[in-house]
């Protein structure tokens, strides 16, 4: 029997995963000083086109479905002490990385960067520019805000210092829904907070919005969509919601729904949010990303998350080199959180001179990495881009998993023959189909760690 004779492969689950940098987290492990030197790490890396990232750990509220490595409010002279030690190690990693590094882009986030005071976040922006040379004003700098903390000072530094996208996480306009998924704020005063973020002059305006929360409807969901789009976006991203061990809703939440029910409605509620913002002049950019046509763009679209290194700060933050992806200690738990930070607020410079947890990437390993992150982008993937850097096809090394993908209906086979891409179908199933492109050491260490 042909691939295109079998018989109708068995419903995969669409929601496994979120898959936004390869491997997770839980894959690393702790490093030996030895192994993990900056300095070696980045000797022979390729330093013009880093992407830096800082990383800030307080919100004002922990949502409910947040799994982030975050903490609650900041005792007095804590966001103090963070900066202190983020200016550490900036220290650290420009040495490290040593004369003629050049950044692409800079990204703040968390937790909420917005929680720093305007003092603070210029503070940050110092770092960034006298501490690691990265010139703000001549990138783009993307920053996550929660209404809350979007406030006129904080957003005036950050249009002053060259912020380009602001990133809001508002998640649901509907009051009822919002307090359901642990996520106390009133329309109003999001409403507020996004008068204040136009007025602030900032280009890019992203509006984050989340799917599947128990008792949305279309009807509902489709109301949160409408407020969002009366602000006219730049871009918007549509998360279905996960519930993580850990959470709040992981320690509480009564599922109204089964599986396969919830399954289906967050399906269900993906497919009318795509069509509605299709039907209202956005274009889709990934299962979640949605960008309005003609809508300014900051100079960064040329970026490449699969080649390019990406430069982490601040204790949450991961690094990415060719040869080794790393960070610090990794927890959900609040009182494991807490612990990291003060060990973090702790170290001397000389600390932050290696690595402390991370995984060593192999070839094939480099492979899944960029495969993945290709493929779960509309675009696709030049197969000629993959052949260049890899000296062999897609094709030949994945042979299984994308007949598999075919099988389902997740390929585009209209595309040209030498672009893979997914259908919108393979687009839906974004969080099915990245997971299976993990390795098997990959599998077994997440499945080893132990949630804290």
């Amino acid at each position: 029997m042909t691939l295109t004779e079998s018989a109708a492969p068995p419903a995969v689950r669409p929601y496994q995963h979120y898959v936004y940098a390869y491997p997770h987290k839980t894959a690393y492990r702790p490093l030996s000083r030895e192994q993990a030197s900056l300095r070696e790490l980045w000797a022979d890396e390729p330093k013009d086109a880093l992407s830096l990232y800082f990383h800030i750990p307080f919100c004002e509220v922990r949502c409910g479905f947040c799994n982030l490595f975050t903490r609650i409010g900041a005792p007095d002279g804590l966001t103090t002490a963070y900066l202190d030690a983020l200016e550490r190690q900036a220290a650290a990693v420009r040495e490290a990385l040593g004369d003629g590094a050049r950044f692409a882009g800079a990204a703040f986030g968390g937790g909420t960067p917005t929680f720093l005071t305007a003092a603070e976040l210029d503070r940050l922006c110092d770092l960034a520019e006298r501490g690691l040379g990265a010139d703000l004003t001549a990138i783009p700098l993307s920053v996550e805000a929660s209404p809350a903390t979007a406030t006129a000072d904080r957003l005036a530094v950050l249009a002053e210092r060259g912020t380009t996208r602001l990133s809001l996480g508002v998640q649901s306009f509907v009051d009822a829904e919002a307090r359901t998924a642990v996520r106390p704020q009133r329309r109003a005063d999001v409403e507020a907070a996004l008068a204040r973020i136009r007025d602030a002059g900032i280009p890019v305006l992203n509006i984050d919005l989340i799917y599947g929360i128990e008792g949305q409807t279309e009807e509902s969901w489709r109301h949160s969509l409408d407020a969002a789009l009366a602000w006219q976006p730049e871009e918007l991203y549509l998360y279905p919601l996960y519930v993580r061990p850990l959470t709040g809703l992981g320690r509480h939440r009564d599922a109204a729904l089964g599986d396969a029910e919830w399954d289906e409605q967050r399906l269900r509620l993906y497919r009318h949010g795509r069509d509605h913002l299709f039907a209202r002049g956005y274009e889709q950019v990934s299962m979640r990303m949605f960008r309005r046509v003609g809508a300014p763009t900051t100079g960064g679209e040329d970026y490449a998350c699969q080649t390019d290194g990406m430069v982490g700060l601040g204790c949450g933050a991961r690094s990415y080199t060719s040869t080794l992806h790393y960070s610090f200690d990794y927890a959900v738990d609040m009182h494991r959180i807490r612990g990291i930070i003060d060990d973090y607020t702790g170290r001397a410079t000389d600390d932050f001179r290696h690595a402390d947890f991370g995984w060593q990437m192999s070839a094939e390993e480099a492979r899944r990495r960029h495969l993945l992150q290709s493929l779960l982008q509309t675009e696709g993937m030049p197969v000629a881009d993959y052949r260049t850097r890899f000296g062999t096809a897609p094709g030949d090394d994945f042979a299984a998993e994308l007949a598999r993908f075919r099988d389902r209906g997740w390929l585009d086979d209209s595309a040209a023959p030498d672009l893979l891409r997914l259908s919108p179908e393979g687009l839906a199933h974004s969080d099915a189909l990245g997971p299976e492109l993990f390795s098997a050491a990959v599998r077994e260490r997440m499945a080893a760690y132990e949630p804290k």
